[in-house]
């Protein structure tokens, strides 16, 4: 290894031990509850990223949520979603997570969210509590931590090109596949212009929105054009081939907040009930997942791995290796591993786990095309045979 792939590994893992990376999770949960399946007796274990899916899978009443990350903020991000179910009522729940910002932040936080939240995770929103003060530069949640700042960047590009900015908001109320497909090829130039394309080809800003070199890597390889190439080609799949409407992923980042008709299942008022009554049934771990299951041995009906054994794969192979042969003692015939990559496959995954666990499952193709984010080379479900 190089000093410079030495110093970028280091530079990665300071980001995302020190910071609050993901505001908001960057995996469809429309297309996971497909392939999951969850039914009454599920026992999910899971990475928390910003917790808005693990809120998302509890509309199908599983037994039990584990939502399990090293990074304390995301596990922080996740409790103070829990509190506000608790202690409040939809509309604050809206104004925080919808709009991402409110005026009296601080009040609510001290008034009535500190009932629910410990004290690690109510000192550290009272240091951040500025993330959802309106009246701030940035103006919205979205627009914090790691990732956020990287949508603030843009913001400010799209503020300096004001016909893209109108052009965009023009595209997500477009009435039509085709008409949605016509407005972005008319400003796809616009969108990558000679800055935009320098912008995401920087170590610095990949390694923000959450993007290690391995991954990077594994897009170089899998990829003709790298990660340019598969930029382009994510957003014009995303942006030609997939209905906008609804497509809240992108609708935040690009305009620093949520509407009533694009955004996550947490925040619609017909589900606050449901998830108010059901809330306590997740809880947070900030831990390794080997760690977590160390401590909580049992059988889980579910794993949900988002793409972080790309990093460890490449990283640390022998503590994957761990992961998998703890996992695979805590499951059962029928259980289901959830995982993405920017590959396009899974060689990276020892030989041990493919005898174990059947990942030839096809319709992880048609929901991998049909995924709202379209930014991962692959999606897999496997189930323990």
């Amino acid at each position: 290894m190089t000093a410079l792939h030495h110093f970028r590994d280091q530079f990665f893992k300071q980001i995302h031990t020190s910071n609050l990376v993901y505001n908001t999770c960057w995996e469809d949960p429309r297309c996971d509850r497909q392939l999951l399946q969850i039914n009454e007796e599920s026992k999910l274990c899971m990475i928390t990223s910003a917790g808005c899916n693990a809120l998302d899978y509890l509309l199908d009443n599983p037994k039990e949520i584990h939502c399990v990350d090293m990074n304390p903020r995301q596990n922080a991000l996740l409790n103070l979603k829990k509190s506000v179910f608790k202690e409040t009522e939809h509309p604050i729940l809206f104004e925080l997570f919808g709009e991402g910002n409110t005026f009296d932040f601080k009040y609510l936080l001290n008034k009535y969210l500190s009932r629910s939240l410990t004290e690690n995770d109510l000192q550290y929103w009272q240091q951040k509590a500025h993330y959802f003060e309106a009246d701030k530069n940035k103006g919205s949640f979205y627009y914090h931590g790691t990732s956020g700042l990287i949508a603030w960047w843009f913001k400010n590009f799209l503020n300096l090109t004001p016909t893209l900015k109108a052009d965009l908001k023009k595209i997500f109320s477009s009435t039509s596949l085709e008409e949605q497909k016509e407005k972005y090829v008319g400003i796809e130039r616009k969108i990558f212009s000679p800055f935009f394309q320098w912008l995401t080809s920087r170590h610095t800003v990949l390694t923000m929105a959450g993007v290690p070199r391995a991954q990077r890597n594994l897009i170089q390889a899998d990829h003709p054009g790298g990660v340019k190439s598969f930029i382009l080609n994510s957003l014009k799949h995303v942006f030609t081939k997939i209905p906008l409407g609804d497509n809240y992923f992108w609708h935040v980042y690009l305009f620093g907040k949520y509407t009533r008709d694009c955004c996550p299942n947490y925040l619609k008022p017909e589900n606050f009930e449901t998830l108010k009554k059901k809330v306590n049934k997740i809880s947070t771990y900030s831990q390794t997942i080997t760690s977590f299951l160390s401590e909580n041995p049992g059988t889980y009906s579910h794993f949900i791995l988002l793409d972080h054994l790309d990093w460890l794969a490449y990283h640390n192979p022998d503590a994957m290796r761990e992961e998998w042969e703890i996992m695979l003692k805590n499951s059962a015939p029928g259980t289901k591993f959830l995982l993405r990559s920017a590959a396009n496959h899974l060689k990276f995954i020892p030989d041990f786990v493919h005898d174990a666990i059947d990942f030839s499952n096809n319709e992880t193709l048609i929901q991998h095309s049909l995924d709202r984010v379209g930014t991962y080379g692959s999606v897999h479900l496997g189930i323990v045979k």
